[in-house]
């Protein structure tokens, strides 16, 4: 059985719509965006933004800041994903965001099952990093408390 092709009008008008629909469709998540834990990425949004999803909150952050950017900021280790929707609900954005360990000038140091994280530019020194034994990690986070209280108390009068 031989099928005559469509006419060309009808052919024109199936690709016309066929192309809206695609044009029409929101960028996939295409590239995780890769943001290291403690650090902060600025990101241009689509226009028309009017809700900000977060897969999960514990991974990522995504604070939103005039001239359509956001600030995206890694809070643990992992992969989660950003949606962003009009306010028909209709989704302008996805993108998957990946939180990794900082690379450069840090230096994990192992003792059997225990870490410590030392930040080395240019001289070693303790830093607060995920992962790292709780002891460590609660002795340098303490200190660094304690030490910002300082700094903070050391201007202010006497009462």
């Amino acid at each position: 059985m031989l099928v005559s092709p469509l006419p060309s009008r009808r052919l024109l008008a199936v690709a016309v719509a066929a192309l809206a629909l695609v044009a029409a469709r929101p960028a996939a998540a295409t590239e995780a965006l890769a943001v290291e834990v403690d650090q902060a990425s600025i990101v241009k949004m689509p226009e028309q933004v009017a809700t900000i999803v977060i897969g999960n909150p514990l991974i990522a952050d995504v604070v939103l800041q005039g001239g359509g950017t956001m600030v995206v900021t890694g809070k643990a280790y992992g992969t989660t994903n950003v949606i962003l929707l009009d306010r028909a609900g209709a989704t302008l954005m996805e993108r998957l965001i990946e939180v990794r360990s900082p690379r450069d000038n840090v230096v994990f140091v192992y003792r059997g099952a225990e870490r410590e994280t030392y930040s080395c530019a240019p001289k070693c020194e303790r830093r607060i990093t995920l992962g790292d034994s709780a002891a460590y990690f609660t002795a340098t986070l303490t200190q660094a408390g304690n030490y910002n209280t300082q700094a903070s108390n050391a201007g202010k009068p006497a009462r």
